[in-house]
This record gives C-alpha cells, sequence and structure tokens, in this order.
C-alpha cells in the first residue's frame, strides 16, 4: 500500500453531460478489481452550498449520504459501482468553498490580507482535495471536476489543479480529460476540431492533459487516434475510446478492454494484479439476457426527466438483474392522472412506484393512482412522499376521513394524517435542515418488511420533513394499515403496509440511497418479484 495516495483528476470539454462520473466510477471500479483501495470526490462549480435547494428540473436528483449531506447525483454512481458509502467530503461546491473562505476571513484568520481567488480560494480547493484522505489510507483519489473546461466558474478548479500537481510532483497525479468526437453525417466521419479546442483551452491554463477519453458513437480508427495524439500531446495508447453503451454498467468492460486502467497505473507508477470482474460481467449479462420483460409505472411529477430519479431507475436495475428480468418503467406524470383515465393508464402496468418529492402539485393523481393499486391488488411501492399518500389514500377511502390531507398540502386541514415533525417547526433556513442521513428502524416480525430484511433492525437513509401524525396511528391499524416499522427512539413510523394486499408497502425512507450492484436492495428485490407473480397470475 502506498504511504501517500496518488491523484487523478477527471475533467470534461466541448460539453456538459458527457458522462464524467460514470468515466470516474467507470476507472475506480476497475482499479478496485486490481485490489486497490480506491475513493472518489466531486467537485461542483455551482454557487449553491448543496443540490437540496435545486429544483430537479435544474440539477436532476439531489442524492443523500449516510452522514445526511445533500450531495450531487454523481456521488450515487459512485457508491453503486464500489459498494462504498460516501460522506460530505466526497462532495465540495463553490459555495462551500467561498463560505469556508469568508467564515474564516470575519474570524480574522488571514491578519488583514487582501482575499483574493489565488490564494486563498484555490489553496481552500487543495485543501479539500486532501481532506477525503484522512478518512482512509486511500492507494488512488479520484477528482471529478464538474462542469466544461472553458466556463468560468471552472477556472479556480482548474488552477488548483495546476498548483496542486506542482505541489505533490507529477508523477503522483495525472488528468484525464473527456471530451467528444461529433459524428457529422453529411460528411460521414468523426470530428477531431472540438477535442483539439478543449484540449488546448485546457493547456492555456497551464494543465496538461495525460489521457484523452473521447465520446463517441462510433469507433476511433488508428489513424484518428494517432491524430488526436498528435495535436493533444498525447500518446496514441492514452487516447482512450468510449463508445456509446446499451447499459452504463457495460462501461467498466469496455474501458477494460480499451486498458484505460493500465495506462493509468503506468503513469502513476503503480503495480498492479490482474483484475476480477466476473460478477460484474455476470451482473451485465443479466441484463442482457432477461427472461421476461414486466412494466412498472413510476408516478412522479418529474418523470419528464429521468435524472430527477436516477436512483430508483438504477435500482430496477439491480433488482431486475436479480430477478432475471428486464423492467420497462413507464413514467406517468401524476399531474395527468384523473379519475377518468385512472384505469386505463395503470390496468396494463405489473406494479406501480409513487415517488418521493415536495410541494402539491400532482398529488391528487398519486392518490388515485395508490387507491386503484390498492383496490385492484397491483404490486405497490411508496417512497417518502409515496407512503405519506399512501396514508392519506387509505385514511379518505377506508377511514372515510374525507378532508384527511398533509399539513404540507393544506395547512388548514381538519385531519392532518401526515404533519409536519415536532424538530421542524421552528426551522425557517430550507438548506440542509429536514431529517437527513441514516436512521435506525425497528421492524415487527409478522410483517412484508420482516420477510424481506429477514432482520428485525435496519438502517436507511432519510429526507424529509413531514411525518405520519401520531395521533392517526391507532385508527390506521385497527383499520387494516400495519405500521410495521417504528423508529426505535422518537416512534416516528417508517413502513406501512396492508397485510390483506398482495404485496402494498410504503416506507418513509430511501431505499434507493443503497441499491448496489453488489447488493440490490431487498425492497425492490421483492417489489420485482412481485410484479413477476402478478404476470403469472
Amino acid at each position: 500500500m502506498n504511504k501517500t495516495p496518488k491523484y487523478i483528476f477527471v475533467t470534461g470539454g466541448v460539453s456538459s453531460s458527457l458522462g464524467k462520473g460514470i468515466i470516474s466510477a467507470s476507472l475506480a471500479k476497475l482499479l478496485q478489481s486490481k485490489g486497490l483501495n480506491v475513493t472518489i470526490q466531486k467537485f461542483d462549480p455551482y454557487i449553491n452550498i448543496d443540490p437540496g435547494t435545486l429544483n430537479p428540473y435544474e440539477h436532476g436528483e439531489c442524492y443523500v449520504t449516510k452522514d445526511g449531506t445533500e450531495t450531487d447525483l454523481d456521488l450515487g454512481h459512485y457508491e453503486r459501482f464500489l459498494s462504498i458509502q460516501t460522506t460530505k467530503t466526497n462532495n465540495t461546491t463553490t459555495g462551500k468553498i467561498y463560505q469556508s473562505v469568508i467564515n474564516r476571513e470575519r474570524r480574522g484568520d488571514f491578519l488583514g490580507k487582501t482575499v483574493q481567488v489565488i490564494p486563498h480560494i484555490t489553496n481552500e480547493i487543495k485543501r479539500r482535495i486532501q481532506l477525503i484522505s484522512s478518512e482512509d489510507c486511500y492507494d488512488i483519489i479520484i477528482t471529478e471536476l464538474g462542469g466544461t473546461v472553458g466556463d468560468i466558474e471552472s477556472y479556480p478548479f482548474i488552477e488548483a489543479v495546476r498548483q496542486f500537481r506542482w505541489d505533490v510532483g507529477e508523477k503522483n497525479s495525472l488528468v484525464i480529460h473527456l471530451t467528444l468526437l461529433p459524428f457529422l453525417s453529411a460528411a460521414g466521419e468523426l470530428k477531431t476540431k472540438p477535442t483539439q479546442h478543449s484540449v488546448k483551452k485546457l493547456m492555456e491554463s497551464g494543465v496538461n492533459a495525460d489521457i484523452i477519453v473521447c465520446r463517441t458513437e462510433k469507433s476511433i480508427s488508428d489513424d484518428l487516434r494517432k491524430k488526436i495524439a498528435l495535436f493533444c500531446n498525447v500518446d496514441t495508447n492514452s487516447v482512450i475510446e468510449s463508445i456509446d453503451a446499451k447499459t452504463i454498467y457495460e462501461v467498466p468492460l469496455l474501458m477494460e478492454n480499451e486498458r484505460l486502467d493500465e495506462v493509468v497505473l503506468k503513469k502513476l507508477n503503480v503495480n498492479y494484479t490482474k483484475s476480477n470482474l466476473n460478477e460484474w460481467k455476470e451482473f451485465v449479462r443479466k441484463i442482457k439476457n432477461p427472461k421476461q420483460n414486466i412494466k412498472i409505472g413510476l408516478i412522479g411529477k418529474y418523470v419528464e426527466l429521468q435524472d430527477s430519479y436516477k436512483s430508483i431507475l438504477e435500482s430496477f436495475v439491480h433488482a431486475g438483474a436479480c430477478n432475471e428480468v428486464k423492467i420497462d418503467v413507464v413514467p406517468v406524470h401524476s399531474e395527468n392522472i384523473s379519475i377518468k383515465n385512472v384505469k386505463k393508464g395503470l390496468s396494463i402496468l405489473d406494479g406501480i412506484l409513487v415517488a418521493p418529492g415536495f410541494g402539491v402539485r400532482g398529488v391528487e393523481g398519486k392518490i388515485l393512482s395508490i387507491k386503484y393499486a390498492r383496490e385492484n391488488n397491483l404490486p405497490f411501492l411508496g417512497i417518502c412522499l409515496g407512503m405519506q399518500m399512501a396514508v392519506i389514500e387509505f385514511a379518505r377511502n377506508v377511514l372515510m376521513l374525507k378532508n384527511a390531507n398533509s399539513s404540507e398540502m393544506d395547512s388548514s386541514t381538519k385531519n392532518p394524517v401526515i404533519s409536519l415533525m415536532d424538530d421542524q417547526h421552528e426551522v425557517k433556513e430550507k438548506g440542509g435542515t429536514m431529517r437527513l442521513g441514516s436512521w435506525n428502524c425497528k421492524i415487527n416480525k409478522d410483517s412484508l418488511a420482516y420477510k424481506i430484511y429477514n432482520k428485525e433492525t435496519i438502517s436507511e437513509r432519510h429526507r424529509h420533513r413531514y411525518e405520519l401524525n401520531f395521533n392517526y396511528m391507532k385508527k390506521l391499524s385497527e383499520n387494516g394499515m400495519s405500521l410495521s416499522g417504528l423508529n426505535p427512539k422518537t416512534g416516528l413510523v417508517e413502513i406501512v403496509e396492508i397485510p390483506d394486499h398482495d404485496w402494498f408497502l410504503g416506507v418513509q425512507f430511501h431505499p434507493e440511497y443503497q441499491s448496489t450492484v453488489e447488493n440490490p436492495h431487498p425492497i425492490f428485490v421483492s417489489f420485482v418479484k412481485a410484479c413477476v407473480n402478478k404476470t403469472k397470475k
């Protein structure tokens, strides 16, 4: 094991959304399969402190770590690929950097000096690059830089990388630059000029790319590799093809074929053993060769943007492979659901998942969907807000409390079966103030939840302000809704289910945050199995 870690920086050029997170996670997986201790961190250039207050349309899903940090969705990819648990040190934003420096300035830490981007901001960035190494003796630390080279907000991070490489020595670090090779159908060829300009822009900032990874929809010829190598100052072996894949889980195997891991380790002078990706290859085989297809409806208000529910979609991939089925996730916008069309829209499905979220928009459509699932024995999974809507639906249509609601949706409702948590009443600031991170739950042994987990105490991640109102627990229990999971300290209801239903489960937590390739989440595995059984019936 190395006494000090080696550092890899992943930058992007030409276009956003090229997949820096997937390339970073794939490389980390390859290095991990060679017996190296690897971690990844993400540096985001936006000024928000974290994505917790961002609309999903702006930045996709907000991922939550075990310690309650609201982070970028790429951290979900890191955890799913590597089966590691990230923390607050794995995600840094420009907002956090400036907040830290300004707080120090207010304390007088800089002894009256003028605070500037260089050296104060860049020093803070460099400090955070190394901060993660205090958690473990890592062999390699990968740092993904968000944004695109040339963006004005990215310059402090690029400058910090330039300084950092000078500090630790270039033999102890390298830069991987992910770029785009567009295919022009009119010309019938891939074009390298955007890549050349992107690399040149990086060089103007004083940073040389050691490896060029080219996103492409067509294979790269040897001549094209040589051309890119010549104009970008790298050797031919350091031009890596990243061709479009059918599934993101195929990318580590494609990168292994391109020998990205070997090129990296030779440049860093790190000894390594042969990779062992047998389990990963078997997982990909199952994804590509399902025994049957099933349809599951994803009911939400952001369904037109896949990144809004990224962890849920990936959890379905994991559970689908485990059950050897392909899951066709049917997006259903909850605002479009009505009494007139709910049967027509949902009767073609083998199960429904009502997604988490905030706010009143689309909730009545979610409630109608849950009513249909409950009355028609359709497998149902409700997550966070989805669980709360299941409680409201049950209160309205079984307890006959027609005005039952959440105080989030209707502050004057006479039957707030879902209400604001006690510790949230005095909260004024919205960022990072919800119930966040891992919390324990004790499960009733005579329940579906216990059959799923096969243990009495579990720990799951949360992100919410509202909860099932204690005043309605008895009435719900007496009328057929089992409150099968409770927090042992607060008594907060974590899991609800309907025992008379084939498969009906609502959870206040987010199981999708802990599903990985190696350990698909048992709730998703059981839910998918129930949907498969529904098709057999």
